[in-house]
């Protein structure tokens, strides 16, 4: 089972970003972790992710868009990384509030979700 380290809420043009980091084990946390997402947050149109583990190359998807404009996905894996947190997931599920943010926008506010989560952990 993982553990969650953190968590954070961020609401930016009446759009939410629920954003949680949990420390994993294995590469079948992932999934397992999305899906939770999935049902936790049936609102959310995206649940954007990164995953870091000591695994070899090309074993694990790394990041995941959801279909979100400007490559999210990608934001919070560099952010895994910057922080050196090597056996860790992030996912940020967002509610859309009905006022486009634009590619650069929003991945700004994934990354700003995930790093408040990321500042709460113990």
């Amino acid at each position: 089972m993982w553990e969650e380290q953190g968590a954070s809420l961020l609401v930016v043009k009446k759009s939410r970003f629920y954003a949680h980091l949990y420390e994993i084990t294995s590469e079948s946390d992932v999934p397992e972790i999305r899906e939770m997402h999935r049902k936790k947050y049936r609102k959310a149109a995206h649940h954007c992710y990164a995953a870091r583990l000591n695994l070899p190359e090309g074993c694990l998807e790394p990041f995941g868009s959801d279909g979100e404009v400007g490559r999210p996905g990608y934001v919070l894996l560099h952010l895994l990384q910057r922080e050196d947190l090597a056996s860790h997931m992030i996912v940020v599920s967002r509610i859309f509030g009905g006022i486009k943010l634009g590619p650069g926008n929003v991945s700004r506010a994934f990354r700003d979700a995930a790093a408040e989560a990321v500042g709460e952990r113990a």
